[in-house]
């Protein structure tokens, strides 16, 4: 049974969540509101630094206890029109100190102005931009939550394409990977995701596709051949419409003979880790990842 915290949590993110994603409000106002919202929230902790990675702005983030080989690239999410490295430099932080790593967040470029594929462009030339700092591909993970979760498959999809070798692993929170959006989580579970409705992830894939076939593998990984990719790790609430994204993901990975870990936690919302000083399963998953994270890169 819920918690009395939780519920309270619940009612807050939804009230946020509608006004956020109402459709009366522009792209350009959302992004207002979440930088100044972002203002108000406590200092993340450990360092960071601000770099132009490939022609785009780009945030270093790492805590007292990173080791200098071991690196994170990591891709936000926002349903590819919102949010930036600094809405996430606190979730990224504490996956910085779970993991013992450091983590580049690159500012890749969204929708509207921007559509597929200039996010997954930038992406990859953010991991061509470590390569070329002679950061082994041994010592690269990729993350990223939602969007950013597609966007991290995608980003190793396309790196294949270019014949670079792979990071060692990958992280996907709550990943989307469907923009057909046609898995039945969608309807199943709207009633019950405090933050995504369907109507308004399927506004926000119509417009970042922009009349590119939602099929196309590096806008949708899920319909992509997987075989050959690194090792992920998939963390998802139950409670969210994403929720199928994750399964179908997990069960295509297995059947491409890549070493999958899924797991769904109980009860959980969207991208639940964010409130990691609130709620302890998202501690928990934090952890679970940085230790994941830290056992595939291996560094001395």
């Amino acid at each position: 049974m819920p918690s009395i915290k939780n519920s309270v949590i619940d009612i807050m993110v939804r009230l946020a969540s509608r006004a956020l994603f109402s459709k009366r409000l522009s792209d350009r106002n959302r992004k207002a509101i979440i930088d100044l919202m972002n203002r108000f929230l406590p200092e993340p902790g450990g360092d960071s630094e601000r770099v132009v990675v490939a022609g785009r702005d780009a945030l270093w983030v790492s805590n007292e206890n990173f080791k200098e080989k071991r690196v994170i690239l990591y891709f936000h999410g926002g349903g590819y029109h919102i949010c930036s490295p600094e809405t996430h430099h606190r979730l990224v932080y504490q996956l910085c100190r779970a993991s013992g790593a450091r983590a580049l967040v690159i500012d890749y470029r969204m929708a509207p102005e921007h559509p597929y594929p200039a996010a997954v462009d930038d992406c990859l030339a953010a991991y061509k931009w470590l390569l070329e700092q002679k950061i082994k591909p041994a010592h690269v993970v990729f993350a990223g939550d939602s969007a950013g979760g597609g966007l991290t498959m995608a980003t190793m999809l396309a790196a294949r394409q270019d014949g670079l070798k792979l990071p060692a692993a990958a992280v996907c929170i709550s990943p989307w990977v469907d923009l057909k959006n046609e898995s039945p989580s969608r309807k199943s579970l709207a009633s019950k995701d405090p933050m995504l409705t369907p109507s308004g992830v399927r506004h926000w894939a119509e417009s970042y596709l922009n009349g590119a076939e939602p099929e196309n593998p590096l806008a949708s990984p899920l319909y992509a051949d997987l075989a050959g990719l690194p090792p992920l790790l998939i963390h998802v609430g139950s409670n969210e419409i994403l929720l199928d994204d994750s399964i179908r993901l997990h069960s295509k990975a297995e059947k491409a003979k890549v070493k999958s870990t899924l797991k769904v936690w109980p009860d959980m919302m969207h991208v639940f880790q964010v409130l990691y000083n609130v709620i302890e399963q998202a501690k928990l998953s934090i952890d679970e990842m940085g230790k994941f994270i830290a056992e595939n890169i291996k560094v001395k």
